[in-house]
């Protein structure tokens, strides 16, 4: 079932100073376009002032919008947005938290719907996989997390983590017309660098999956100085790979769509066309490769990617494993 809602006073009222293009508008306008009193546009007016929008305020003429501020506020994301479920919930936004997959989990424990949204401008706790910490300044990068009750065995969920990775590959490419490239199972990069990375993480109900809650870090405007010591030559940004600064609202925008579209062919029954297209933004199969795994290093041959996701690795004596995640390595042939 598809999420609908409608926008609440706020967001009706931004929408309407938008319509304006700047313009001033009374205040006895907007109270009768809105059907709401002068004190209810005054309060709304000053929610808007702290999420950081600028607007001019005159006793005689009443409301105008100057400046929309560079945050990933619910209003600027749902405005144009073209998706079905995802992004069309509850958007949760803060200007900074520990992680964005936290504060996820806990709102899904508490009932959010399906398709909702957590959006942070900074993290303090940022994680990549297998707990590393992902660099989240404030204002420079994505750190989003969709929360998602699929219909899944904990067998499948690993399924999820691939179909993101291909939902966020080719929306970077379309909108940015860089070389994006998945390496298994969770990091996108560009030129051999990572660009971003997907964490997914799991509630479980006995056997089944109850909620899964899917992250997101981009590195979007990052200059290569910013980042740790540590990080500059594994990690690049779009400023880096394309020597400008990069809107952040279109690429979230663009993200969500191709997720959302992902997500129903997923819901379809349609994996098998997404981990076409997954090995294609891989080109895995028959590479030979390191997989280090708690303490452990596998060497040999990726002969497959199975319909879970899991990659079938042919060592130099002939034994099969099943590896479900772990670091990769590619070596020479």
């Amino acid at each position: 079932m598809v999420f609908q809602r409608a926008m609440n006073t706020k967001e009706r009222l931004l929408q309407y100073l938008k319509e304006e293009q700047g313009q001033f508008v009374s205040g006895e306008k907007v109270s009768t376009r809105l059907a709401i009193s002068r004190s209810a546009i005054w309060k709304q007016i000053s929610r808007l002032k702290e999420e950081g929008y600028e607007i001019e305020s005159s006793p005689r003429k009443g409301y105008a919008l100057r400046r929309i501020p560079d945050c990933l506020l619910a209003g600027e994301i749902r405005e144009g947005l073209n998706s079905r479920l995802i992004g069309q919930g509850p958007i949760f936004h803060f200007q900074e938290t520990d992680n964005t997959n936290n504060q996820a989990k806990t709102l899904a424990y508490e009932g959010a719907p399906e398709g909702a949204l957590v959006i942070a401008e900074g993290q303090s706790q940022g994680r990549g996989r297998r707990g590393r910490t992902w660099f989240s300044p404030s204002g420079q990068g994505i750190y989003a997390t969709v929360i998602l009750r699929p219909s899944l065995s904990l067998s499948e969920a690993p399924k999820l983590t691939l179909m993101t990775a291909v939902a966020t590959a080719e929306a970077l490419e379309s909108r940015t017309g860089l070389p994006i490239r998945i390496k298994w199972p969770n990091d996108i990069l560009v030129n051999g660098r990572k660009l971003a990375g997907i964490l997914t993480e799991i509630g479980t109900e006995m056997d089944l999956l109850d909620f899964a809650v899917i992250g997101l870090g981009l590195n979007v405007n990052i200059p290569k100085e910013s980042f740790p010591p540590d990080l500059r030559t594994p990690a690049t940004s779009l400023l880096i790979e394309k020597g400008e600064p990069y809107p952040r609202i279109p690429l979230l925008q663009a993200w969500l769509e191709a997720l959302d579209q992902t997500y129903t062919l997923f819901c379809r029954g349609n994996f098998d066309h997404i981990l076409s297209r997954w090995k294609i933004l891989t080109d895995i199969v028959g590479s030979r490769i390191a997989v280090d795994l708690s303490g452990r290093r596998y060497t040999g041959v990726v002969q497959e990617v199975d319909e879970n996701g899991v990659l079938i690795l042919k060592e130099p004596d002939g034994t099969l494993q099943r590896i479900f995640s772990g670091d990769v390595t590619l070596l020479m042939a």
